[in-house]
C-alpha cells in the first residue's frame, strides 16, 4: 500500500449535515479538509423526511421555551437542559439561515415558511399539538444536505471523496492526525492536523431491521472508543414505528402530521389508548412501544400477526401528493400498494442513536465523568452525544441538530486552530491500519463476514431492540462476545485493491461488534426504564438512581468498563410523561 501525507489546520470527517456545517463555518478562517466515505450528497441526511423544527410561529402561536420543554419531556428528563435551550433558541436563526442558503422550504399562502405537526411537540407545555416543523414536502433532509453541498462549493471547500477514516493519532494530549483510506486505489492518506470534527452518522447497521442506509456502521465513534475515548449512553437507540413491514425502509413521521392513523387488526385508532391528548403523534418510543404491544397482545395484523397499519386513505389525494410524495411512491415500489386507497403495513425500524461521543456545547468532545476537553477533538450530529435527545429524540429535532451543532463545532475548531501549532506525528502512524488491512486481505480463517453480520443483527434485534431483559441481554452480550472471536478468524475473497468493498465491510463489521458490546453492556446495568431503554424486568423510571448519563471505555482486553456522570438539570422537573 502506498502511503500519501497531507497537511491541513482542520479536518471534518464526514459529509452529512453535520459535517457540511462545520465546513461552512470554519472555510476561509483555516485550511480544513472534508474527509468522506461517501460521495457528499449521497450522505444519509439525504433520508431524513419530515422536518426541522423551529419555534417560528408562522402557522400558530409557539415559544422556544415550549420547544424546550418538549425536548427535555421527550428525551425522559436524561436530557442535558441548558444544552437543549441553546439548541432551541438557536433552531429559530438556524432555519433563516438555511432559507438565506436557498434552503427551499413549503411556503403558506402567505409566503411565509410553512409548519405542520410532528411527534411530541406541544404548545403551552403539554396542552395539544402545536405546528412546529418546517418542512420541504417529505425529503427535507435532502433539501438541507443540497443546500449545504452548494454552499460548501462556493466557499471551495477541499473534499476528499470516498476516504474512510480509520484511525486517529494524538501527540502532546492532544489531536495529531488522522489516517484513511481510499476507496479508488487501495492507498492509505495521513493527515497531519491541528483538529478533527466527526461527523459521520449513526450506527443501526447492527439491527436486522433499520431505517439506516448500509454504510451507517459507526466507523468514527467505532475509531474513536478503540483509542480510548468514552462512548456516552449508548442503552439508548431508537425506534421509529413507521417502518415498511420487513424492509425497515422509513415512512416519515409526517404521513401522521398531515393526519394519517396507526390502526391494529380491529381497524381500531389504539394510539388513543396509549397517548389520548396527542394520539398518533406521541414520542416515537412510546409508540414503537404501544405498536408492539398491540402485536403481543394478538392484534397484529397478517400471517404471523406481527405488523399494523398506517392508514392515509382518508386524507384527500392532492394533500398526499403535494405533501408525501416521496414516501408514497416507496409503498409502490417495495410494497406494490397505493396508499391513496389501500392500507400500509408497518413495524418498528432501528432509526437513531441517543448515544455516541460525549460532547459539551461547542461540539468538543469530553473524556470522562468531569467533562475534561480533550483538545483539537469534536463531533456533531447523529454520531455524537451532546444530550439534547437524552433517552428519546423528538421527531425533527435531528436535522435541527445537525445545523445548531455543526455550525458551533466549525466555529469552536476554527478558533482552535488558529491558537495553536502543529503537533508531532507519532513515527509510523499508518502502521495499525496497515496491519489491519492486510490482516482482512490475507487471513487464511474460514469465517465468512456476512455471517457475522446476519447474526450480529439478528440477535441484536431480537434481544436488545425494543422490549428488554436481563436474561435477553445476557443471551445476546455472549453473542456479540462470541461473534467477536469468529471475526479476528474472518477473510475476504476479494483480494483486490480498487473499489473493494469486500474490505470495507469487513473493516466496518468491526465497529459494530465493538459498539454493540457498549450498547448491551450499558443496558444491562441500567435497571430501569427511560425512553427508548425499556426494561420488561424494570418497567419504571428510577429518578434516585438512575438520573446520569452512562460512559462505556473499551478495557484493553477488549471488555467494556463503565463510568457515570450526573444529568445537567435546570427549570424542568422530572414528571409522569403523559401525552
Amino acid at each position: 500500500m502506498k502511503v500519501h501525507r497531507h497537511s491541513y489546520d482542520a479536518v471534518v470527517v464526514g459529509a452529512g449535515g453535520a459535517g457540511l456545517r462545520a465546513a461552512i463555518e470554519t472555510a476561509g478562517k483555516c485550511r480544513v479538509a472534508v474527509l468522506t466515505k461517501l460521495y457528499p450528497t449521497r450522505s444519509h441526511t439525504g433520508a431524513a423526511q419530515g422536518g426541522m423544527c423551529a419555534a417560528l410561529a408562522n402557522v400558530e402561536e409557539d415559544s422556544w421555551e415550549w420547544h424546550a420543554f418538549d425536548t427535555v419531556k421527550g428525551g425522559d428528563y436524561l436530557v442535558d437542559q441548558p444544552a437543549a435551550e441553546i439548541m432551541c433558541r438557536e433552531a429559530i436563526d438556524a432555519v433563516i439561515e438555511l432559507e438565506h442558503f436557498g434552503m427551499p422550504f413549503n411556503r403558506t399562502p402567505e409566503g411565509r415558511i410553512d409548519q405542520r405537526r410532528f411527534g411530541g411537540h406541544t404548545r403551552n407545555h403539554g396542552e395539544g399539538p402545536v405546528r412546529r416543523a418546517c418542512y420541504a414536502a417529505d425529503r427535507t433532509g435532502h433539501m438541507i444536505l443540497q443546500t449545504l453541498y452548494q454552499q460548501c462549493l462556493a466557499r471551495d471547500v477541499n473534499f476528499f471523496n470516498e476516504f474512510q477514516v480509520l484511525d486517529i493519532a494524538f501527540s502532546e494530549g492532544r489531536v495529531s492526525g488522522l489516517v484513511a483510506y481510499e476507496l479508488a486505489t487501495g492507498d492509505l492518506h495521513v493527515f497531519h492536523t491541528k483538529a478533527a470534527l466527526f461527523a459521520t452518522g449513526g450506527y443501526g447497521r447492527m439491527f436486522k431491521v433499520s431505517s439506516n442506509a448500509v454504510t451507517l456502521t459507526g466507523d468514527g465513534p467505532g475509531v474513536l472508543y478503540r483509542r480510548g475515548i468514552p462512548m456516552q449512553d449508548m442503552e439508548f437507540f431508537q425506534f421509529h414505528p413507521t417502518g415498511i413491514y420487513k424492509l425497515g425502509i422509513l415512512l416519515s413521521e409526517a404521513a401522521r402530521g398531515e393526519g394519517g392513523i396507526l390502526r391494529n387488526a380491529d381497524g381500531e385508532r389504539f394510539m388513543e389508548r396509549y397517548a389520548p391528548t396527542v394520539k398518533d403523534l406521541a414520542p416515537r418510543d412510546m409508540v414503537s412501544r404501544a405498536i408492539l404491544t398491540e402485536v403481543r397482545e394478538g392484534r397484529g395484523i397478517g400471517e404471523n400477526k406481527d405488523y399494523v397499519h398506517l392508514d392515509l386513505t382518508h386524507l384527500p389525494p392532492e394533500q398526499i401528493d403535494e405533501k408525501l410524495p416521496d414516501i408514497t411512491d416507496f409503498v409502490r415500489t417495495y410494497m406494490g400498494l397505493e396508499p391513496k386507497t389501500q392500507m400500509i403495513p408497518i413495524q418498528p425500524t432501528a432509526h437513531y442513536a441517543m448515544g455516541g461521543i460525549p460532547t459539551n456545547i461547542s461540539a468538543e468532545v469530553v473524556v470522562d465523568g468531569d467533562n475534561t476537553v480533550l483538545p483539537g477533538l469534536y463531533a456533531a450530529g447523529e454520531c455524537a452525544c451532546v444530550s439534547v435527545h437524552g433517552a428519546n429524540r423528538l421527531g425533527t429535532n435531528s436535522l435541527l441538530d445537525i445545523v445548531v451543532f455543526g455550525r458551533r463545532g466549525g466555529a469552536a475548531m476554527a478558533q482552535y486552530v488558529n491558537s495553536v501549532s502543529h503537533a508531532d506525528l507519532p513515527a509510523h502512524v499508518e502502521d495499525e491500519t496497515r496491519g489491519l488491512v492486510e490482516r482482512l486481505r490475507t487471513s487464511a480463517g474460514g469465517e465468512n463476514v456476512a455471517d457475522i453480520r446476519a447474526r450480529l443483527q439478528e440477535e441484536m434485534m431480537d434481544k436488545a431492540s425494543v422490549f428488554r431483559t436481563d436474561e435477553s441481554l445476557r443471551s445476546v452480550l455472549d453473542t456479540v462476545r462470541s461473534l467477536r472471536d469468529r471475526y479476528q478468524r474472518a477473510g475476504i475473497q476479494d483480494k483486490g485493491e480498487v473499489f473493494n468493498y469486500d474490505l470495507t465491510e469487513a473493516i466496518e463489521l468491526g465497529f459494530l461488534i465493538d459498539l454493540a458490546e457498549s450498547l448491551v453492556v450499558s443496558a444491562l446495568a441500567r435497571t430501569e426504564s427511560r425512553g427508548a431503554h425499556f426494561r420488561d424486568d424494570h418497567p419504571t423510571r428510577d429518578d434516585v438512581n438512575w438520573m446520569r448519563h452512562s460512559m462505556a471505555f473499551r478495557n484493553d482486553d477488549g471488555g467494556v468498563r463503565l463510568d457515570y456522570k450526573p444529568v445537567v438539570g435546570g427549570k424542568y422537573e422530572p414528571m409522569e410523561r403523559k401525552y
